[in-house]
């Protein structure tokens, strides 16, 4: 199936380009830095600055309801099974040797430094889990993920769009 007849598979079970967008990035594995490019690759008629909003957006939803429940939802789930215990350990400890004494050292700028890095599992869920783990409290780690955000949607169009597009729309 080509992109032409995936995007008009998609699009023809009721669901708009724009909630595909949004969808995607909310994500953990896509997020932002796969909903752009989706965006990029099955529709042209799409404004670059409304596919950046969808995808921030939609990228942004889970991160509050991670950072406030992960703890306690991590703590009764491996109170009460076996399986989720060692899920949440595995997870725990991939993050901490994952994001390095960055965080650690730095902080909420750390943080903001690792969400902003557009490579993939580097996105807001992880620096949920990172913020978690580092005790970053939450007043600080949402704008820190908000802004690591924002700047990996930023290099994201850059590189999907070109910077030419890009600039026009921002600066313009």
């Amino acid at each position: 199936m080509d992109k032409a007849a995936l995007a008009n598979w998609l699009t023809s079970h009721g669901l708009p380009i724009e909630v595909i967008i949004f969808l995607f990035a909310m994500t953990p594995i896509f997020e932002l830095r796969g909903a752009i490019p989706l965006a990029a690759i099955f529709s042209v008629n799409i404004a670059i600055w409304k596919v950046f909003l969808i995808a921030v957006i939609g990228n942004m939803i889970p991160v509050l309801p991670i950072l406030l429940l992960l703890e306690p939802i991590s703590n009764f789930a491996s109170e009460r099974s076996k399986m989720f215990d060692r899920f949440f350990k595995w997870l725990f400890t991939r993050t901490k040797r994952k994001v390095g004494t960055n965080i650690e050292k730095y902080g909420a700028l750390g943080l903001m430094v690792f969400v902003a890095i557009p490579l993939p599992l580097t996105g807001a869920w992880t620096g949920c889990i990172a913020a978690f783990l580092f005790g970053i409290r939450l007043r600080y780690s949402f704008p820190a993920i908000l802004a690591g955000v924002l700047i990996a949607g930023i290099v994201v169009s850059i590189v999907t769009y070109g910077a030419s597009s890009v600039f026009r729309i921002f600066l313009a």
